[in-house]
């Protein structure tokens, strides 16, 4: 469970083995780098940031992931995270808390919450990823349109407003060479699919800038050169008040760096038929994160769209990642300085196509044919994310979420009253010629069904409060109840105290374990008393017929 899946993959590792995971490293590598630098500087750092991420983090979750084909680094949900974060924190608060979700991540992987965290219901991902796509596209408009707005409002519809208002200040060279840039990205496949359409885009643009001496804002004209080498680590001064004040922003990086990194391990099992170790996947990612914040990089996840991208060119074993971190390591060492001259408009242009990709408008679509709450529950993330906070589209999301699980799942809890006979069996053997029990005068049998839980409670008490006489005995069938918490327990004993005020007798029939367990701790067989326990409905009816006789 806490093995990295490199130590586990190379044994029987050959140099064909090696060549082709060689070859995925470097294309990964390729496309990474546009991606590193237009993701840093979407998120309101500077471009060496996303870098420095790509190549440490990248190389951590690689060397110690439970993934065989995981790709880690910069991605775009974090983009509005940490744009919030630098705003109003700094760049030291952003440090700190990539730190901390980094602890909190490794604790994650150690308490084995690998799993749980797949709960997240999918219209909650859907909304909160869709609403993300929206604000990259709307954050990269400017840059597009080659307008650079001084103080644009934080607010999605401040910011369209302006937007609206502005289209008579458009650099069209720089819309044009957005425009070149897209159709580069989308027209290259179809030439050739083995270098990345991205890498080609940007190749190209950049040239034509250059030779055409199109005035267009650069990386180096806002940003200044790109530094050729790492900075040296250093670690963060963490306060008592700074975690307090970072909290909410250190679980919502590190929950979705979690999530989104195991989506990305469950995506990729897909593809190549593995199945990774979500624990160890979840340490990974920790200590990734910590080692970006070290080096004063950003916070980092499994990238879904390069580690696609690791497959489709052949690699298959975490040596791919490996060198996709060196090959973005060497690039900015030996060509650092080429990087200045990247146009901005050329990183909105791969961003438009990240916020594209991004936006699963085809499962959004489908969530349409879902029942209505969960088309409640996507539109209230999506538009929370959009219009509010991404924190708090989550929150609320998985709120809403809840309790509609719970709504759906009282609505399936039945109570259903035999009153004269019920069919049944009369032996494993002869299940298909049931024979009838009739039950004797003053014994009631309720079948019940679905979970007896706090949300079905009510219901359950309401059904039996109805009866107009208290039987001699009452019989509860709970065949069908897989499980029981303490209101459902609570019930059966209310329900017990009332039988007994009646002086009649309350039997339990066909417990599953787990009602079964909860019911022997809660001491509920020692209130009911055992005799009145048992495993099949027949028994019970024959002991009901004793306590009247």
């Amino acid at each position: 469970m806490f093995v990295p899946k490199l130590f586990t993959t190379l044994s029987g590792y050959d140099r064909k083995a090696f060549g082709r995971d060689l070859g995925a490293g470097v294309i990964v590598g390729v496309v990474a780098l546009p991606l590193a630098i237009a993701f840093a500087i979407a998120s309101g750092v500077t471009p060496d940031k996303g870098l420095i991420t790509a190549v440490v983090a990248g190389f951590l979750v690689s060397v110690l992931g439970g993934s065989r084909v995981q790709i880690g680094g910069p991605t775009g949900a974090f983009v509005i995270i940490v744009y919030g974060i630098v705003q109003k924190y700094g760049i030291d608060g952003l440090i700190i808390t990539t730190f901390l979700a980094g602890i909190v991540l490794v604790f994650f992987g150690l308490a084995k919450l690998g799993t749980a965290i797949k709960y997240i219901p999918a219209p909650v991902i859907i909304g909160f990823t869709s609403g993300i796509a929206v604000i990259i596209f709307t954050s990269e408009i400017p840059d597009f349109l080659g307008v650079n707005f001084a103080n644009p409002p934080a607010h999605f519809l401040g910011k369209w407003a302006l937007y609206l208002s502005s289209f008579g200040q458009v650099n069209f060279y720089a819309l044009g060479v957005a425009v070149l840039t897209l159709l580069i990205i989308i027209l290259w496949p179809r030439i050739n699919k083995t270098i990345p359409s991205p890498f080609i885009a940007l190749v190209v643009s950049t040239a034509a800038v250059a030779l055409f001496n199109i005035p267009v804002e650069t990386i180096g004209s806002r940003f200044g050169a790109i530094p050729n080498m790492l900075p040296h680590p250093h670690m963060p001064h963490v306060t008592f008040a700074a975690i307090k004040e970072l909290t909410p922003s250190i679980f919502t990086v590190a929950i979705l760096a979690a999530v989104e990194s195991l989506l990305s391990a469950v995506v990729a099992d897909g593809m190549i038929g593995s199945k990774h170790r979500s624990n160890m996947e979840l340490i990974a990612q920790g200590i990734a994160n910590i080692g970006s914040a070290a080096f004063g990089g950003i916070p980092a996840t499994g990238a879904i769209a390069r580690t696609a991208t690791n497959v489709k060119s052949g690699g298959r074993t975490p040596v791919a990642g490996i060198v996709h971190a060196i090959t973005l390591l060497l690039i900015m060492l030996l060509l650092g300085h080429l990087a200045s001259k990247i146009p901005l408009a050329v990183l909105a242009a791969i961003l438009v196509v990240v916020a594209y990709n991004m936006s699963e408008w085809r499962a959004f679509a489908e969530v349409f044919r879902a029942p209505k709450s969960d088309l409640a529950v996507l539109f209230a993330t999506f538009l929370l994310t959009v219009l509010v906070d991404l924190t708090v589209a989550v929150e609320v999301g998985m709120v809403l979420a809840a309790f509609l699980f719970m709504h759906r799942m009282a609505q399936v809890t039945n109570v259903r009253p035999f009153t004269t006979e019920l069919e049944e069996p009369q032996t494993e053997t002869d299940a298909a010629r049931p024979v009838k029990l009739p039950l004797p005068e003053g014994v009631m049998i309720f079948d019940v069904s679905g979970a007896l839980f706090f949300g079905a409670a009510e219901q359950f008490a309401e059904t039996i409060n109805s009866l107009h006489a208290f039987p001699k005995v009452l019989v509860l069938r709970m065949a069908d109840v897989l499980a029981i918490d303490a209101s459902g327990l609570k019930v059966l004993r209310d329900l017990h105290h009332r039988a007994m005020v009646h002086r009649s007798a309350l039997l339990l029939t066909e417990l599953h374990a787990q009602p079964l367990v909860a019911a022997q701790r809660a001491g509920l067989f020692e209130l009911i008393g055992e005799a009145n326990i048992h495993a099949s409905l027949e028994d019970a009816v024959t002991h009901a017929r004793e306590i009247l006789a």
